[in-house]
């Protein structure tokens, strides 16, 4: 039945008792030998600090997972009674890697900028920071930051039921359809500057059959071949919207007309964004945050992007299932016929 020796199944049903017994965390979907119940508990520790981690939009290192679980494996051991028989426990890159692989645990890892950030250049800068902003005699309502992300807009997280669907679909590549969204907004929270969009293509023929007019959208939409966005359209955001919005503002709200903006040196902020300004937006200040730092200091990295992809997949999901609920449409015809970019 099970495709197994007959040794194999008789050691198994030999451990009946034992395999029963065993202590298995949450989310475990893999025994291959019997564990003890401190590293049971380690790791039921563990699954909960990833996902409360994941939850708030941060990412996780190898070694940062492996040091978090030696800490909660001292922290256990400490509270055993003297008399226990505790084996060591390396919390090594190959138990990580089982780990891993019975938990079903995604997305872990992460490279890159975090690994090389440097955190003390990033504290410096926030002194610095704070000396100018006190220097200058600036409100919240006059300090903005912005920042790009790349969501991937018709994609599913990977642990749903409903993403059994969208991997039998042989060449259909909508679901990696991506666009780039740059959102902006200021330190006190709530006046929202119009977004940029960039996506592949100028008039999507949905736009065409409504007959959408872009400059009535809710976001500033621009295009290019690679959904990226290039410093010309940074530029364009900058002087169409960025300026006339926070000039209005700061007009309407009677506050001194000086404004100033933070953002990373990424390849579409042109580093003399200052020479491109027009003269009458000139009572804009623009400060780069150092290079390596952006984890720390980007403030819409500080959640407010995550929170955006949180509440757009809840609508993806809200969206899914009151069209499809009562019907028999499948997630096929839900991406073809009821979900579009105009959506």
């Amino acid at each position: 039945m099970y495709n197994k020796s007959r040794t194999t199944i008789s050691s198994i049903t030999g451990k009946k008792k034992e395999i029963k017994e065993a202590f298995v965390a949450k989310g475990v979907n893999m025994l291959t030998k019997m564990r003890t119940p401190v590293l049971e508990d380690v790791e039921k520790l563990l699954l909960v600090w990833i996902n409360e981690k994941q939850l708030a939009g941060d990412s996780l290192m190898t070694s940062l997972v492996c040091e978090k679980a030696r800490q909660l494996h001292d922290e256990l051991v400490k509270k055993l009674p003297a008399t226990s028989d505790v084996s060591e426990f390396k919390a090594s890159k190959v138990w990580f890697e089982r780990f891993k692989k019975r938990t079903d645990i995604h997305g872990v890892i992460r490279h890159g900028e975090a690994a090389s950030s440097d955190q003390k250049v990033a504290e410096k800068c926030v002194q610095e920071f704070k000396e100018y902003i006190e220097a200058e005699g600036l409100k919240p309502e006059q300090v903005f930051s912005c920042d790009e992300t790349g969501p991937f807009w018709k994609k599913m997280p990977k642990r749903t039921y409903i993403t059994q669907e969208e991997k039998a679909l042989p060449g259909h590549k909508p679901m990696k359809d991506r666009l780039t969204l740059m959102f902006c907004a200021y330190a006190s929270g709530d006046f929202k500057v119009k977004p940029l969009l960039v996506y592949h293509s100028e008039n999507p023929k949905v736009f065409k059959k409504n007959n959408v007019m872009k400059s009535k959208l809710c976001v500033f939409w621009r295009s290019n071949n690679k959904a990226w966005v290039t410093r010309d359209i940074f530029v364009e955001w900058f002087i169409e919207v960025f300026g006339p919005s926070v000039k209005n503002y700061l007009l309407e709200k009677k506050l001194d007309l000086k404004c100033l903006l933070v953002m990373d040196n990424a390849p579409s902020h042109p580093p003399n964004l200052d020479d491109l300004i027009l003269e009458e937006f000139g009572f804009i200040t623009v400060k780069f945050l150092p290079p390596n730092t952006t984890p720390f200091l980007q403030p819409m990295d500080q959640q407010v992007i995550s929170n955006f992809k949180k509440l757009y997949t809840k609508a993806m999901f809200e969206r899914c299932f009151n069209v499809t609920s009562d019907t028999r449409l499948t997630l096929r015809d839900f991406w073809k016929e009821h979900f579009s970019i105009l959506h």
